[in-house]
C-alpha cells in the first residue's frame, strides 16, 4: 500500500467543506475514529444523508496508521484487532458493513503470547491447545491441566455478554412519553431482562457464583485460585490492567480481563489479530463501506461547538474556521467529557449531569511507543542467533511480567507520581506476519507501557530530556531479556498520556474514553440515566467508547447509537 493510501477516499478540501453548508443534513457525526464511521456508514445505509467531521488530517481516531519514519507504517495507537463485532465485519449475505469486502485483512497469530524469563525460561500460549500443555507443564503440570477449564470457563461468560454488547442497555426513557411508547418501552425492558434471567439461570448456580466472582474480585485472587506458576498469572494478568490505572489487586479488575477476550477472530474466541497495513486499514474499511452508502466524509474539520436553537433542541455544529453545518441530529464520537464539558454550550444541560461527566475517571497511565528497528530481537531464552522470524516472534511478548508482584510494584510506582522504574511493556511486532508495512528486513515494533502518570512528580512530559529518559528506561529493561536490542532502533514515536489527550483526543489519556470500573459500565456509562446513547440534548447522541459497551476497536457503541437514532427519526416522522 502507498505512503498515501490515508488519503483516498475522504477529502478535506474547500469545495468539500463548503458542501457541508449547502444543505442541512439528516446527521452529523463529530469524529471519523472507526466508532463514528461506523454511525456514519448505518445511518447512510438507512438512507440518510450523513456527514462525518473529523478534526484531524487523516481519518481513524486511535486506530490509526500513520507513517511516521518513511517506509515503516505505524499503529500509534491501538495495535490489535479482535474486539470488532461479528455483526459489523461478516462477509456472508447477511452481513453489515462486509468490511472485508472493503478491503479488511486480519493476520491470526500463532502463538499468540511469549513471556520470556531473565533466567531463561519462557512461556509460549497460543490457541493450540497442545503447545500450551506443552508450555505450561515446564512451570507446572498442575496448571497445565487447568488451564482448558479456565479458557472454557471464560468462554462461557463471554457468551453470556454477548447480548450486552450488541443491543442498547435497556434504559428508562426521560421525557414526556405517550403511553404507547411508554407500553414499548417496559415491554423491551422485560423482554431484557428476562432474556438476561433465562441465559444467567443456564448457567447454574455455581458458574453464576464464579462469573459474579470474576466481575467483583482483583484479578490477582482469581488467578491465585486458578494457578500456581507466577509467569502464567503474570501473563494472563496484563489482560485486566492494561489501559487502566489499576493493580492486579485492585478489586474488580477481574472483568477488564474479561473484555479482553471477549472478542474472536473467524469465529475463534479470544484470538487477537494484526491488521494488514495497520489499525488504519480497519478505519478506512469502515469510510469505504459509509462512502459507498454515500457518507460525506471530511478530514481537517474540527468542531469547535454544537449549535442549540432557542427550543433547546441541537441545530448543527460551529467548525473553527466558523462554517456552520446544519442538522437535527449529531451525533458525537468525542470522549463524554469533551462532548458535554467542551461541545455544549454553558448552561444548557442540568447541572447533575455536568458534575456527573466531570468527575468520571478519565484517567491513565499508558504510553504507547512504536518503534522502526533494522532486525528482530534475539531473546537471550531462546538460544537463537540467526535474524529470522520465530514463534516467540509473532505474538505478544511480555516483557517484565514476570510475577503479579511485578505488575504491582509498576502500578505502585504510578501511584506515587513516577513511571514504573521497571514498566510493564507488551511488545508486538506486526511486520513479521505483516509485509506491507516496513521495508525488507526491517521492522515496526510496537510498544505498549505502564504505568506512566499523567503528570508525574518528578518531571515533565513536555521535557524532551524527561521523555528520552523514560524511553532509555523501557529500552534498557528490554535488553536485559533480548541483549543488544536498544541498538536496533532506527527511530520512534512516543505517545504518552497527555500526547494522547492532545493528538488523539482521548481525555486524561485513557485509551476507553473513560474507566472501565463496574462503576462505569452498561447502565452506568456514561452516567447513570443516559446509557441509551441519547443524551439531555435533544437531538444529540454519543456513539463513541465513552458510551456502552466501552472502549476497544469494537465498533458496537457505533452501530448501537446508530439504531437508536434510526428509532427516533422513525417515531419523529410518523
Amino acid at each position: 500500500m502507498g505512503r498515501n493510501m490515508w488519503r483516498r477516499g475522504f477529502s478535506s478540501s474547500a469545495a468539500s467543506i463548503n458542501a457541508l453548508k449547502e444543505k442541512k443534513w439528516d446527521a452529523v457525526v463529530i469524529g471519523a475514529g472507526h466508532n463514528g464511521l461506523t454511525a456514519g456508514a448505518y445511518l447512510a445505509r438507512a438512507g440518510l444523508s450523513v456527514a462525518v467531521l473529523e478534526r484531524r488530517h487523516i481519518i481513524g481516531g486511535a486506530a490509526v496508521t500513520e507513517e511516521i519514519i518513511p517506509g515503516f507504517k505505524f499503529s500509534r495507537c491501538s495495535y490489535l484487532q479482535s474486539l470488532l463485532r461479528p455483526a459489523v465485519t461478516k462477509s456472508d449475505l447477511n452481513s453489515e458493513l462486509e468490511l472485508a469486502r472493503h478491503g479488511l485483512k486480519l493476520l491470526k497469530r500463532n502463538p499468540s503470547s511469549f513471556t520470556p524469563c531473565v533466567d531463561g525460561h519462557y512461556l509460549l500460549l497460543g490457541p493450540d491447545k497442545d503447545l500450551n500443555y506443552s508450555e505450561i507443564s515446564k512451570f507446572s503440570k498442575r496448571d497445565a491441566d487447568a488451564y482448558p477449564r479456565y479458557e472454557n470457563q471464560l468462554e462461557k461468560f463471554c457468551k453470556l455478554m454477548d447480548p450486552l454488547l450488541d443491543s442498547p442497555p435497556p434504559e428508562t426513557m426521560q421525557g414526556p412519553l405517550s403511553f404507547n411508547d411508554r407500553i414499548k418501552n417496559n415491554l423491551r425492558k422485560s423482554v431484557f431482562w428476562a432474556r438476561c434471567l433465562r441465559q444467567a439461570f443456564s448457567l447454574g448456580q455455581k458458574d453464576l457464583v464464579d462469573f459474579m466472582d470474576l466481575l467483583l474480585a482483583p484479578a490477582s485472587k482469581v488467578l491465585n485460585n486458578w494457578f500456581e506458576a507466577d509467569v502464567l498469572k503474570a501473563t494472563l494478568a496484563t489482560d485486566a490492567v492494561i489501559g487502566t490505572t489499576a493493580s492486579v489487586h485492585t478489586p474488580g479488575s477481574g472483568y477488564v480481563l474479561l473484555h479482553h477476550v471477549m472478542g474472536e477472530t473467524d469465529g475463534v474466541r479470544g484470538i487477537w489479530s494484526y491488521v494488514e497495513g495497520g489499525m488504519g486499514s480497519v478505519s478506512f474499511a469502515i469510510s469505504k463501506a459509509a462512502k459507498e452508502a454515500g457518507a460525506h466524509v471530511v478530514t481537517s474539520a474540527e468542531v469547535s461547538q454544537l449549535m442549540i436553537d432557542d427550543s433547546g433542541k441541537v441545530n448543527g455544529v460551529l467548525l473553527a474556521d466558523g462554517t456552520r453545518v446544519h442538522s437535527s441530529v449529531v451525533l458525537s464520537n468525542a470522549t463524554p467529557y469533551k462532548t458535554f464539558m467542551e461541545f455544549v454550550p454553558e448552561n444548557v444541560l442540568p447541572d447533575d449531569f455536568l458534575c456527573a461527566v466531570k468527575y468520571s475517571d478519565y484517567s491513565s497511565a499508558t504510553t504507547k511507543m512504536t518503534l522502526a528497528v533494522d532486525t528482530l530481537p534475539q531473546f537471550h531464552c531462546c538460544k537463537l542467533s540467526h535474524p529470522d522470524a520465530g514463534p516467540q516472534h509473532v505474538g505478544t511478548i511480555h516483557i517484565g511480567s514476570e510475577s503479579m508482584e511485578e505488575i504491582d510494584s509498576a502500578c505502585q510506582d504510578a501511584t506515587n507520581g513516577i513511571p514504573s522504574r521497571r514498566p510493564i511493556i507488551e511488545m508486538t511486532i506486526p511486520s513479521v506476519l505483516d509485509k506491507t508495512i516496513s521495508p525488507p528486513g526491517q521492522h515496526v515494533i510496537n510498544l505498549f507501557i505502564q504505568y506512566t502518570p499523567y503528570k508525574p512528580t518528578d518531571g515533565s512530559w513536555e521535557d524532551p530530556a524527561y521523555r528520552e529518559l523514560f524511553a532509555q528506561t523501557c529500552f534498557n529493561l528490554i535488553d536485559e531479556y533480548a541483549p543488544g536490542f536498544s541498538s536496533t532502533i532506527l527511530g520512534y514515536d512516543m505517545l504518552t498520556p497527555p500526547d494522547l489527550e492532545r493528538e488523539i483526543g482521548l481525555t486524561g489519556g485513557n485509551i476507553f474514553h473513560g474507566g472501565m470500573g463496574l462503576d462505569s459500565l452498561f447502565l452506568m456509562r456514561p452516567v447513570k440515566g443516559w446509557s441509551n446513547y441519547r443524551t439531555p440534548v435533544e437531538g444529540l447522541y454519543l456513539c463513541g467508547s465513552g458510551a456502552h459497551p466501552g472502549g476497544g476497536v469494537m465498533g458496537a457503541p457505533g452501530r448501537n447509537a446508530a439504531s437508536v437514532v434510526l428509532e427516533d427519526v422513525k417515531k419523529s416522522i410518523n
